[in-house]
């Protein structure tokens, strides 16, 4: 009869669980559908990340291609893989270093601390006290015996990495030294990454 068809609007609504009394796990971390991508366990909640940056890509790419550069054969860079800690912590650290051994296959979506030699965190606006106080503290209470926390020099703008190593007695990070032009140490191999490179990326 000649008439216009008009299509309506389809919303699309994502409807969040109520989370449960004793909060979430693991086990809901990597099964609960339409989680948006990089989610972390932290304490049995859900962290849901904010949209990523181009400083906080390119320090992961730059920090991925140095290490992989001069990493042995038992050993493998990950990027933006969870380490399971426990059954309700879940953190996603934006590089680490595990066990040649450990690596499962293509499908795998998880290591466990005792596998992960280096967690690297590069800190963003949204995730200053988790990438400065609570992830690195939960990492050295697994035993996780290196740790990078990557900040933006306020004055190069170039990555700027603290590097701690593990003190085994009290479990917690001792700082070893920061590097701003060059990370060049012998923890957990020998490592030689030219920070002023972020400019290639």
């Amino acid at each position: 009869m000649g008439g216009t068809m008009t299509a309506e609007p389809v919303e699309h609504r994502v409807e969040w669980p109520v989370p449960p009394q004793d909060g979430y796990t693991v086990d809901d971390l990597f099964t609960l559908p339409d989680l948006p991508p990089h989610t972390e366990l932290i304490d049995g909640s859900l962290v849901i990340v904010s949209p990523q940056r181009n400083f906080h890509a390119d320090v992961i790419d730059l920090l991925v291609s140095g290490l992989r550069r001069s990493v042995p054969k038992k050993f493998r860079v990950k990027r933006e893989m969870t380490i399971v800690l426990d059954r309700r912590n879940g953190p996603e650290p934006d590089v680490s270093v595990v066990l040649a051994d450990a690596v499962s296959g293509p499908d795998q979506t998880s290591y466990q601390p005792q596998d992960v030699l280096l967690a690297v965190e590069v800190v963003s606006p949204d995730s200053e006290s988790r990438d400065r106080t609570t992830k690195p503290q939960k990492y050295a209470a697994a035993g996780i015996p290196n740790f990078w926390r990557v900040e933006r020099d306020g004055t190069s703008g170039y990555p700027l990495v603290h590097v701690y190593e593990l003190d085994p007695l009290t479990k917690s990070y001792v700082h070893m030294g920061m590097h701003r032009d060059r990370v060049k140490i012998d923890k957990p191999y020998d490592i030689d990454v030219d920070l002023t490179a972020i400019d290639e990326f």
